[in-house]
């Protein structure tokens, strides 16, 4: 068993700032898998291979000289479509909870099939114009990719908190996930709802795999490794909640850190679990 170090204030430090980029990625990535689950009562395991898809589109762009964030205007409103017409196919043929954690996971095998198809198994990393910028702070070195991720992980989810918080079509959202008979009754259109807020879920899948490709290397295998600690993230911050992935991921992604530079590394993945554990024995309700 590895013992216990003290490291350093400025490692410490840095190791929290990084644990935050981190989380900000966990909880970015499970914005989307929160709203679909916690107001549309669907699992959708394939919003990971959503992610992965984009950041290999991204990679792709990059490779033709679009910049990364530029490649966002296609990665978009692609990923809205596929998402809209996903949610569509799964409402037609009324998949129900567990069963669309059953389709979605086959579709996540077979995404990762055709990633594996188009750019093989070998590890991918893009090399953008954003990769070597870092800047200084006192002792504590900041990424430009890792604060760009920060930044939009943290804008996005206040904006989706605002809109489902002060907004007709939040609110009808939050109605139709609490008794979607009697939203009906009141003239809410869930179907026109349900598929907006499918098509948003997948869209924001795709700027989590943007961000993705600008810090992590790729590789289809991978997909399956970012389940178990965005999961926990997700169930963490509560379902349906627009703030709490981003809390919990933050939370995880510090734990991690700071358990990597107390122990080692291989002691972080037992974090998110950890926690995931006590939240689930002390507070069962929250995975309802």
């Amino acid at each position: 068993m590895p013992g216990f170090t003290l490291p350093s204030a400025s490692l410490l430090a840095q190791s929290i700032l990084s644990g935050i980029f981190v989380g900000a990625l966990y909880g970015l990535m499970g914005l989307g898998l929160s709203l679909s689950w916690g107001l549309l009562r669907l699992i959708n395991l394939a919003h990971f291979a959503f992610a992965f898809l984009a950041a290999y589109v991204c990679y792709q762009l990059a490779h033709v000289g679009v910049d990364p964030l530029l490649s966002l205007v296609v990665v978009v409103p692609a990923f809205f479509v596929i998402g809209a017409a996903l949610h569509w196919v799964m409402a037609r043929f009324a998949v129900t909870p567990f069963n669309s954690l059953l389709l979605t996971f086959g579709l996540m095998g077979v995404i990762e099939a055709a990633i594996q198809g188009i750019w093989t198994a070998d590890f991918r990393k893009l090399e953008s114009v954003y990769s070597p910028l870092k800047f200084k702070i006192g002792f504590l070195y900041v990424p430009i990719p890792e604060l760009i991720t920060l930044v939009l992980a943290v804008g996005l989810s206040f904006a989706v908190w605002a809109v489902l918080r002060y907004t007709d079509l939040g609110k009808a959202l939050r109605a139709a996930a609490e008794d979607a008979p009697i939203a009906a009754a009141f003239g809410v259109d869930q179907k026109r709802n349900a598929l907006l807020l499918a098509g948003t879920c997948t869209a924001l899948a795709g700027i989590a795999g943007v961000c993705l490709a600008l810090s992590f290397t790729l590789a289809p295998s991978q997909i399956y490794a970012w389940v178990g600690v965005v999961f926990a993230a997700v169930m963490l911050g509560g379902l349906g909640r627009a703030l709490g992935p981003l809390l919990a991921g933050s939370l995880i992604g510090v734990s991690e850190a700071v358990t990597m530079a107390v122990t080692a590394p291989s002691w972080a993945p037992i974090v998110s679990f950890t926690l995931l554990i006590f939240v689930l024995v002390l507070r069962p309700g929250r995975a309802a």
